[in-house]
């Protein structure tokens, strides 16, 4: 664990039509107001609106994390079953270890709100050293779900050897064994 590294996180709103510009890009903006509600460390953005495209999607992540040095890469979006939603397939694809308990708890957590969060595929995994989080797209649901993944994430970064991330513990308690 490296405290002097600079924390960097990469952003990624997979949508067709707000990398068109017909949608205000509000999912990216969620996940950067989340962030910067639980993090206290300074930390850089990388920062991409695409298209539904899987070898796009999987281009993006590859650069993010072993060309732009991101510790953590959250997209938004292209989780769900139609037929355009490739997200966690180009996840799948760069990933050398898959972290399937982070999708399980965002759907566990969004059955709270919806019968559909059954239909939606959220997960994560882990490309070298950087830890990759499939969200949903809908700002509501990426708020509640990074509520009840993100005390995880921290220590989950640790553990990859990343840079020491401190959250605002008022807002955001992360779970470190206390050996650390």
């Amino acid at each position: 664990m490296m405290s002097d590294q600079i924390i960097r996180i990469g952003i990624i709103n997979v949508s067709d039509r707000a990398s068109q510009g017909i949608y205000e890009d509000l999912p990216g903006k969620e996940i950067v107001a989340v962030l910067n509600e639980y993090i206290k460390s300074p930390w850089e953005k990388e920062y991409a609106v695409i298209p539904d495209e899987q070898a796009l999607i999987e281009q993006t992540l590859i650069e993010m994390a072993d060309d732009k040095g991101c510790c953590l890469i959250v997209t938004s979006g292209g989780t769900g079953p139609a037929k355009r939603d490739v997200t966690p397939e180009a996840t799948e694809a760069v990933c050398d270890k898959m972290m399937p308990g982070f999708g399980e708890l965002m759907r566990q957590e969004s059955l709270k709100y919806v019968p559909t969060a059954i239909l939606s595929r959220q997960t994560a995994g882990i490309r070298g050293n950087c830890l990759i989080l499939n969200l949903p797209g809908k700002p509501k649901a990426i708020r509640q779900c990074l509520n009840v993944i993100f005390p995880a994430i921290p220590y989950c970064i640790d553990l990859l050897e990343g840079p020491f991330i401190e959250c605002n513990d008022t807002v955001m308690k992360p779970f470190r064994p206390h050996s650390l």
